[in-house]
C-alpha cells in the first residue's frame, strides 16, 4: 500500500488523481490532502478518502475547515492551516509519495520539501522546474528522490525515452505538441475576454493554466520544464501545434525515428504513469480509437502572434533569474486579465517588459527563488498599476 499526499486536491489534476486512486484501493491510499481555499470540496474530499491530515493553504479558513470536518462526523482527521502546513504534509516521514499538483509558484516550497525529504515526487507543478531550474534537479539528486513528471507532455517524453541511454539522449530532440488554444489560426487578438480565454478546446483545466495555454505561454514554460527534466538543450526542443491532443509529445532519435506516446487527451493517463511506474495501472480513460478520429493534423507555432513561446526561449538562454521573472509577471498579468484590469494582449506587454528588465543572478536556495518571485511580482503590480 502507498501512501500519497496529493497537494492541490480541489484542482483538476488533483480530481484525476483521486479518481485513478479509486481504481486501486488495494494499492493506494491518500493519506494527507491539501487545498487552497475551497473549504466544501476539501472536507468532500476527506469524507470520499478519509485521510489523516486536510490541509487549506489560506490560514484564514482554519477554522471554517475544522468546524466543517467535525460537522461531517470527520473529527479523527487533523485539520492544518498555512503555507507551513502544506509544506510539512510534503515532508511527512509517513507519506511514501507526493502528488504536488498546486498551481503557481506557490508550489515551490512544497515541491522542494518532496525532495529534500526523498520522496517519489509526481509532479504536475511546472513552475516548480521552471523557478527551481538546476538547484531542483541538484536538491533530487542529492536526497535520492524520483521525480516523475505528470504534465502530459512530459509523461510523454518521460515514456519515449525510458529506454534510450545517456549517448541516444544526446543526439535526440524532443518536440513538445501543443492544441494551439482557443485562438489558433487568429491572428487579431483585440477584444478577448476571461470567459473566451478559458475556454479550451481539448483539455478541462484551471483559469490560469487555460488563459497560459491560450497565450501559449504554457508551452514556453513547458520548454524551459523540458530542458531541465531531461537534460536537452533549448535548440533541441521543438513545439508542434497538433489541435487533436492525441499525439502528447514525441523524441526524434539521431536515425530519424520518431516515438510518440498517443492517447486521449485526459489526465488519468500521465496521473497512471507516475503513480505505478514502472508498471502499467488502469487509468479509467477513454480507450483511443485512430479508426473513429480518422486523421492527426500538425502545423507550426504562431511566434508573431503569440511572442510568449519566443520570450521563454530567451528567459531559458539567459539563465540567472529570467525564468523566475517571467513565471511571477506572468501569474500576476494572467490573475490582472482573469479580473478584468487587464486586456489580453496587454499579458504580453506586461510579461516581456518584466522579463527583460530584471536581472540578478541565479538563487542558491528556495528561499531565495521565492524572494526574486516576490520582488518581480511587487514590480510587475507597479508597472501596471502606471500602465492604467
Amino acid at each position: 500500500m502507498q501512501n500519497i499526499a496529493l497537494l492541490g486536491a480541489t484542482g483538476s489534476i488533483g480530481r484525476s488523481a483521486l479518481a485513478v486512486a479509486a481504481l486501486h484501493p488495494d494499492r493506494y491510499r491518500i493519506h494527507s490532502i491539501a487545498g487552497g481555499s475551497r473549504v466544501a470540496e476539501l472536507v468532500e474530499i476527506a469524507r470520499n478518502v478519509h485521510p489523516k491530515h486536510v490541509a487549506i493553504a489560506d490560514e484564514s479558513k482554519y477554522e471554517d475547515l475544522r468546524q466543517a470536518l467535525a460537522d461531517a462526523g470527520l473529527k479523527d482527521i487533523e485539520a492544518h492551516a498555512g503555507a507551513a502546513a502544506v509544506r510539512s504534509l510534503a515532508e511527512d516521514p509517513e507519506a511514501d509519495a507526493v502528488l504536488q499538483a498546486i498551481v503557481g509558484a506557490a508550489g515551490v516550497a512544497p515541491t522542494f520539501a518532496a525532495a529534500r525529504a526523498g520522496k517519489r515526487l509526481m509532479l504536475a507543478n511546472k513552475e516548480s522546474v521552471v523557478c527551481g531550474g538546476a538547484l531542483l534537479m541538484k536538491t533530487i539528486a542529492e536526497h535520492g528522490a524520483e521525480l516523475l513528471p505528470v504534465d502530459s507532455e512530459h509523461s510523454a517524453v518521460f515514456q519515449c525515452l525510458a529506454a534510450a541511454d545517456e549517448k541516444m539522449k544526446k543526439a535526440a530532440r524532443i518536440i513538445l505538441t501543443a492544441s494551439g488554444g482557443p485562438f489558433r489560426g487568429r491572428r487579431d487578438l483585440s477584444g478577448i475576454t476571461p470567459e473566451m480565454a478559458v475556454k479550451h478546446p481539448r483539455w478541462s483545466m484551471g483559469r490560469k493554466i487555460s488563459v497560459d495555454s491560450a497565450t501559449l505561454m504554457n508551452k514556453g514554460l513547458e520548454i524551459i520544464e523540458a530542458s531541465w527534466l531531461f537534460g536537452f538543450p533549448e535548440y533541441r526542443i521543438d513545439v508542434l501545434v497538433h489541435p487533436e491532443s492525441i499525439i502528447h509529445s514525441m523524441v526524434e532519435f539521431a536515425d530519424g525515428a520518431v516515438m510518440a506516446e498517443l492517447g486521449t487527451p485526459d489526465m488519468k493517463t500521465p496521473i497512471a504513469v507516475a503513480m505505478s511506474w514502472p508498471e502499467r495501472i488502469a487509468s479509467g480513460t477513454e480507450r483511443l480509437s485512430l479508426a473513429k478520429l480518422g486523421k492527426l493534423t500538425f502545423e507550426a507555432p504562431d511566434t508573431e502572434t503569440f511572442p510568449l513561446l519566443v520570450l521563454a526561449r530567451e528567459s531559458l538562454r539567459r539563465g540567472g533569474v529570467a525564468s523566475i521573472v517571467m513565471n511571477a509577471a506572468n501569474e500576476a498579468a494572467v490573475a490582472a486579465f482573469l479580473e478584468r484590469k487587464l486586456s489580453f494582449t496587454g499579458i504580453f506587454d506586461v510579461v516581456t517588459s518584466m522579463t527583460r528588465g530584471f536581472e540578478a543572478p541565479a538563487p542558491a536556495s528556495a528561499e531565495e527563488i521565492l524572494a526574486v518571485d516576490a520582488e518581480a511580482r511587487r514590480r510587475t503590480a507597479e508597472f501596471m498599476a502606471k500602465r492604467r
